[in-house]
Protein backbone atom coordinates (compact mmCIF):
# COMPACT_ATOMS: atom_id res chain seq x y z
CA UNK A 1 0.00 0.00 0.00
CA UNK A 2 1.48 3.75 -1.12
CA UNK A 3 1.23 5.71 2.16
CA UNK A 4 1.93 8.59 0.09
CA UNK A 5 -1.22 8.21 -2.53
CA UNK A 6 -2.97 11.24 -1.07
CA UNK A 7 0.43 13.52 -1.41
CA UNK A 8 1.50 12.45 -4.58
CA UNK A 9 -2.20 13.76 -5.89
CA UNK A 10 -1.47 16.87 -4.46
CA UNK A 11 2.20 16.98 -5.85
CA UNK A 12 1.04 16.47 -9.15
CA UNK A 13 -1.20 19.68 -8.98
CA UNK A 14 2.39 21.45 -7.40
CA UNK A 15 1.59 21.59 -3.69
CA UNK A 16 4.31 20.45 -1.65
CA UNK A 17 4.24 22.07 1.56
CA UNK A 18 1.06 19.58 3.08
CA UNK A 19 0.27 18.65 6.53
CA UNK A 20 -0.97 16.17 8.20
CA UNK A 21 -3.22 16.39 11.42
CA UNK A 22 -4.47 13.72 13.97
CA UNK A 23 -5.42 13.42 17.71
CA UNK A 24 -5.50 10.87 20.30
CA UNK A 25 -6.72 10.75 23.56
CA UNK A 26 -10.85 11.02 22.73
CA UNK A 27 -11.44 7.92 25.01
CA UNK A 28 -9.54 8.59 28.32
CA UNK A 29 -10.96 10.03 31.98
CA UNK A 30 -8.59 12.13 32.10
CA UNK A 31 -6.04 14.76 30.82
CA UNK A 32 -6.25 16.67 27.54
CA UNK A 33 -7.33 15.90 24.04
CA UNK A 34 -3.79 16.17 22.44
CA UNK A 35 -3.76 16.69 18.30
CA UNK A 36 -0.39 17.20 16.22
CA UNK A 37 0.46 18.86 12.62
CA UNK A 38 3.49 17.28 10.67
CA UNK A 39 4.54 18.71 7.41
CA UNK A 40 7.10 16.34 5.84
CA UNK A 41 9.56 16.64 3.02
CA UNK A 42 8.47 16.30 -0.45
CA UNK A 43 8.09 12.14 -1.61
CA UNK A 44 9.41 11.80 1.99
CA UNK A 45 9.58 8.09 3.54
CA UNK A 46 9.95 6.02 6.86
CA UNK A 47 9.67 2.25 6.56
CA UNK A 48 7.81 1.16 8.52
CA UNK A 49 5.84 4.00 9.94
CA UNK A 50 2.06 3.67 9.92
CA UNK A 51 -1.07 4.50 12.50
CA UNK A 52 0.69 5.11 15.59
CA UNK A 53 -2.07 2.29 17.34
CA UNK A 54 -0.12 -0.13 15.58
CA UNK A 55 2.73 0.41 16.71
CA UNK A 56 4.59 -0.61 19.89
CA UNK A 57 5.89 2.30 22.34
CA UNK A 58 9.46 1.28 21.39
CA UNK A 59 8.57 2.14 17.51
CA UNK A 60 6.76 4.82 18.46
CA UNK A 61 9.21 6.41 20.33
CA UNK A 62 11.95 5.99 17.95
CA UNK A 63 9.64 7.20 15.20
CA UNK A 64 9.08 10.52 16.99
CA UNK A 65 13.03 11.23 17.65
CA UNK A 66 12.94 10.96 13.15
CA UNK A 67 10.11 13.01 12.84
CA UNK A 68 11.22 15.56 14.87
CA UNK A 69 14.13 15.96 13.12
CA UNK A 70 13.15 15.40 9.63
CA UNK A 71 9.70 17.34 9.72
CA UNK A 72 9.63 20.84 8.33
CA UNK A 73 6.94 21.74 10.31
CA UNK A 74 5.69 20.39 13.87
CA UNK A 75 2.43 21.59 15.37
CA UNK A 76 0.73 20.37 18.56
CA UNK A 77 -2.39 21.53 20.04
CA UNK A 78 -3.57 21.04 23.91
CA UNK A 79 -7.30 21.47 24.69
CA UNK A 80 -7.83 20.48 28.63
CA UNK A 81 -10.15 18.30 30.72
CA UNK A 82 -12.19 21.75 31.61
CA UNK A 83 -12.75 22.27 27.85
CA UNK A 84 -13.80 19.02 27.08
CA UNK A 85 -16.23 19.03 29.64
CA UNK A 86 -17.76 22.56 28.44
CA UNK A 87 -17.85 21.73 24.62
CA UNK A 88 -17.99 18.18 24.09
CA UNK A 89 -14.88 15.58 23.11
CA UNK A 90 -15.85 16.02 19.07
CA UNK A 91 -15.67 19.75 19.48
CA UNK A 92 -12.38 19.80 21.69
CA UNK A 93 -10.80 17.06 19.27
CA UNK A 94 -11.45 20.23 16.63
CA UNK A 95 -10.52 22.85 18.44
CA UNK A 96 -7.14 20.68 19.74
CA UNK A 97 -6.05 19.86 15.15
CA UNK A 98 -6.95 23.58 14.56
CA UNK A 99 -4.24 24.92 17.49
CA UNK A 100 -1.63 22.36 16.32
CA UNK A 101 -1.89 23.69 12.79
CA UNK A 102 -1.87 27.03 14.01
CA UNK A 103 1.19 25.91 16.08
CA UNK A 104 3.42 25.14 12.78
CA UNK A 105 6.09 26.62 12.54
CA UNK A 106 6.06 26.45 8.11
CA UNK A 107 4.30 27.48 5.25
CA UNK A 108 0.83 24.85 4.82
CA UNK A 109 -0.44 24.75 1.67
CA UNK A 110 -2.97 21.66 2.13
CA UNK A 111 -4.05 19.44 5.37
CA UNK A 112 -4.80 16.28 5.40
CA UNK A 113 -6.76 15.47 8.47
CA UNK A 114 -7.86 12.15 10.02
CA UNK A 115 -11.55 11.08 9.73
CA UNK A 116 -12.89 14.92 10.66
CA UNK A 117 -13.82 17.95 8.29
CA UNK A 118 -12.42 21.48 9.95
CA UNK A 119 -13.99 24.69 9.37
CA UNK A 120 -10.26 26.63 7.71
CA UNK A 121 -9.01 29.06 5.22
CA UNK A 122 -5.93 26.35 4.07
CA UNK A 123 -7.83 23.74 1.63
CA UNK A 124 -8.21 19.98 3.44
CA UNK A 125 -9.17 16.60 2.90
CA UNK A 126 -10.54 14.13 5.50
CA UNK A 127 -9.63 10.88 5.03
CA UNK A 128 -11.35 7.55 6.54
CA UNK A 129 -8.63 5.79 8.74
CA UNK A 130 -6.26 8.44 7.47
CA UNK A 131 -3.77 7.39 10.31
CA UNK A 132 -3.48 4.35 8.33
CA UNK A 133 -3.58 5.53 4.59
CA UNK A 134 -1.36 8.59 4.57
CA UNK A 135 2.28 8.93 5.87
CA UNK A 136 1.69 12.88 7.06
CA UNK A 137 -1.55 11.94 9.00
CA UNK A 138 0.70 8.44 10.31
CA UNK A 139 3.30 10.90 11.61
CA UNK A 140 0.95 13.45 13.08
CA UNK A 141 -0.47 10.33 15.31
CA UNK A 142 2.91 9.03 16.78
CA UNK A 143 3.40 12.53 17.45
CA UNK A 144 0.25 13.32 19.01
CA UNK A 145 0.79 10.11 20.84
CA UNK A 146 4.04 9.99 22.54
CA UNK A 147 3.06 13.90 23.79
CA UNK A 148 0.14 12.77 25.66
CA UNK A 149 1.49 9.57 26.68
CA UNK A 150 4.43 11.51 28.30
CA UNK A 151 1.88 13.57 30.18
CA UNK A 152 0.52 10.37 31.60
CA UNK A 153 4.31 9.56 32.68
CA UNK A 154 4.12 12.81 34.36
CA UNK A 155 0.93 12.42 36.16
CA UNK A 156 1.94 8.62 37.04
CA UNK A 157 4.42 10.13 38.78
CA UNK A 158 2.52 12.40 40.98
CA UNK A 159 -0.50 9.83 41.70
CA UNK A 160 1.00 6.56 41.52
CA UNK A 161 -1.40 4.91 42.98
CA UNK A 162 -3.85 5.70 40.05
CA UNK A 163 -1.38 3.05 37.46
CA UNK A 164 -1.88 5.97 34.61
CA UNK A 165 1.55 4.72 33.33
CA UNK A 166 -0.20 1.48 32.68
CA UNK A 167 -3.88 2.30 31.43
CA UNK A 168 -2.62 6.35 30.04
CA UNK A 169 -6.17 7.47 31.54
CA UNK A 170 -8.46 4.69 29.53
CA UNK A 171 -11.24 3.32 31.50
CA UNK A 172 -9.73 -0.04 32.31
CA UNK A 173 -11.07 -1.98 35.31
CA UNK A 174 -7.89 -1.76 37.30
CA UNK A 175 -8.64 1.90 36.37
CA UNK A 176 -11.78 2.53 37.58
CA UNK A 177 -11.26 0.78 40.61
CA UNK A 178 -8.33 3.14 41.40
CA UNK A 179 -10.91 5.99 40.91
CA UNK A 180 -13.07 4.44 43.97
CA UNK A 181 -10.53 4.14 46.15
CA UNK A 182 -8.79 7.40 45.61
CA UNK A 183 -11.44 9.21 44.29
CA UNK A 184 -11.34 11.96 41.43
CA UNK A 185 -8.23 14.60 40.90
CA UNK A 186 -9.14 17.97 39.54
CA UNK A 187 -8.06 16.77 36.07
CA UNK A 188 -10.60 14.41 35.11
CA UNK A 189 -13.26 14.69 32.65
CA UNK A 190 -16.06 15.21 34.89
CA UNK A 191 -18.51 15.19 31.64
CA UNK A 192 -17.51 11.75 31.05
CA UNK A 193 -20.14 9.15 32.40
CA UNK A 194 -17.54 6.73 34.82
CA UNK A 195 -16.73 10.19 36.57
CA UNK A 196 -19.81 11.08 36.35
CA UNK A 197 -21.57 8.72 37.68
CA UNK A 198 -18.54 8.50 40.86
CA UNK A 199 -18.70 12.16 41.74
CA UNK A 200 -23.16 11.78 42.06
CA UNK A 201 -22.41 8.82 43.98
CA UNK A 202 -20.16 10.83 46.34
CA UNK A 203 -23.26 13.25 46.63
CA UNK A 204 -25.61 11.31 47.11
CA UNK A 205 -24.43 9.16 49.99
Amino acid sequence: MDLLKYEKELYEKNIEYIAGVDEVGRGPLVGPVVAACVVLPKNYNLEGLTDSKKLSEKKRDKYYDIIMKDALGVGVGIISPEIIDEVNIYEASKLAMLEAIKNVNCKIEHVLIDAMPLDMEIPSTSIIHGDALSLSIAAASVIAKVTRDKMMYELDKEYPEYGFSKHKGYPTKLHLENIKKYGILDNYRKSYKPVKEILEGVKSE
